[in-house]
């Protein structure tokens, strides 16, 4: 099982949703979506978890190593609804990654009003139609 996500820009930040389990299988195409979210935005990103089902530790791993590249761009990454089996451990090696309850509470954070763009892979889940959430 693999990973769908969705990266939607506001007012100098970034959001970047992800659906299904970032699990090992997953990582590859996770970095993917960090690599769209440099090349495309400016300000924080909040990682946007409602939608994950679970994560490895590798996934894990994962959003810490995308912690790191975007501070090299000055950029800072949040968690948004993070998964209830685990959350991110800070080892020392990665900026701190600040944690809010749901995205509404990220968005009201940075005081974000409409969305700006938004880019998203092919079968991210319609929130229309459940029965492609159940994927």
């Amino acid at each position: 099982m693999t990973i769908q996500w969705r990266y939607t820009t506001h007012d100098n930040l970034g959001v970047l949703s992800v659906a299904g389990h970032l699990g090992g299988e997953a990582v590859d195409r996770f970095t993917g979506a960090i690599g769209w979210v440099m090349a495309r935005g400016t300000g924080p990103v909040v990682l946007d978890l409602t939608d994950l089902r679970g994560w490895s530790a590798g996934g894990q791993l994962a959003i810490a190593q995308a912690a790191r590249l975007l501070a090299v761009q000055g950029r800072a990454l949040e968690l948004a609804a993070i998964p209830a089996n685990g959350s991110i451990v800070p080892d020392g090696t990665h900026p701190p990654v600040p944690v809010h309850h749901d995205l509404p509470a990220a968005l009201t954070a940075h005081q974000v009003s409409e969305e700006q763009r938004q880019w998203r892979t092919t079968d991210w889940p319609d929130q229309a139609n459940p029965a492609q959430q159940s994927r």
